[in-house]
């Protein structure tokens, strides 16, 4: 029994691709299946969290009182190798062993690909003794070489108190197909120079921001081969966004950089009601099964570069971060 989810993270859709069935995934019991599914999607909730958390600024400058540009943002965080596969140990498991007697082995994330497939069985009691179900591991995209996480929304900013700049963006309720997703945030920038009392022929402009973004979404399961009712994968994540940003002071083109803190938590949970035909909870109904938390916590480091043209002004920026971005926005405004 196969179900190909896919809960792909594009222009604000965040998800997972997966070629497996949820129902053999417990098989191996709660507790397995929520350790292997952590492992297995941590590098697209990581991904996600790092790419929704940049695009937050182009400038060390705060607009004026009432000043204010429109943006259109893009993200691309790229996915190392390294990341594309976790050691899935036996020893660590319940019930899940490897059938040529190994403990360990490397077996692929939402990005990675077992070439050759990899299987597990599961090890578990009945009332005729112990029996074994194969599983076989589920796929990433790693064979489509899609080794990146973008995202996009539309950012809104306009200046208020001496120095201070408010910021919004956000991608509206979007439904297609399955798939159903929603992403907001908010921030704050204040120019420190901007209390210099020559602040207009100081050379550069310096800032501190902070900014949160929350993404939401969800996958309809029901249409799946497996008995149960209201089955769907729901997930939330929340980010925080702390920076120091430096730039240029020029009318046509502009540099500038930051240095700041990113966090963030990302809660993926399996709901709905699910019929078990094999493995340890054989014959067991299950109810929203279990949750999974992936976060981070890291330094981010940005450099980028800014053409203004009259009404309209183009940005591109990298950020070094655990997983790179690239972001790029076209502004309209003030």
């Amino acid at each position: 029994m196969k179900k190909i989810i896919t809960f792909v993270l594009i222009l604000g859709v965040t998800s997972v691709y997966a070629q497996n069935s949820i129902q053999n995934i417990l098989a191996a019991g709660i507790d397995d299946a929520k350790k292997f599914s952590k492992s297995y999607v941590a590098p697209a909730a990581e991904g996600a969290m790092y790419s929704i958390n940049n695009g937050w600024y182009n400038s060390g400058e705060a607009k004026e009182f009432l000043e204010f540009d429109i943006s259109i943002i893009g993200n691309y965080s790229t996915v190392k190798d390294e990341n594309k596969s976790f050691t899935l140990n036996t020893d660590n498991y319940n019930f899940i062993r490897y059938g040529d007697g190994s403990t360990s082995k490397k077996v692929a994330t939402a990005f990675g690909y077992n070439d050759p497939e990899i299987s597990v069985f599961v090890d578990y009691p009945t009332e005729n003794g112990t029996e074994s179900v194969e599983i076989v591991l589920p796929q990433g995209i790693g064979d489509t070489s899609f080794d990146f996480v973008p995202t996009a929304f539309i950012q809104g900013s306009i200046g208020l108190l001496k120095g201070t700049e408010i910021k919004v963006r956000f991608v509206p309720k979007l439904k297609f197909d399955e798939v159903e997703t929603g992403l907001f945030g908010a921030g704050v920038q204040h120019e420190i120079t901007s209390w210099l009392k020559n602040e207009d022929i100081f050379p550069v402009a310096i800032s501190a921001l902070i900014g949160y973004t929350h993404f939401n979404g969800s996958y309809d399961l029901d249409e799946g081969d497996f008995e149960g009712e209201n089955q769907m994968i729901e997930s939330n994540m929340n980010t925080w966004n702390f920076s120091a940003i430096v730039s240029t002071k020029l009318p046509v083109i502009n540099f500038y950089g930051g240095l700041g803190y990113i966090t963030g938590k990302a809660d993926t949970d399996l709901k709905g009601t699910y019929t078990i035909d094999e493995g340890v909870l054989q014959g067991q109904t299950l109810k929203n099964p279990y949750s999974i938390t992936n976060s981070i916590n890291g330094i981010n480091a940005t450099l980028g570069t800014k053409l203004t043209l009259g009404f309209f002004k183009l940005s591109a920026a990298y950020s070094f971060q655990e997983y790179n971005n690239i972001s790029v926005g076209l502004h309209f405004g003030s």
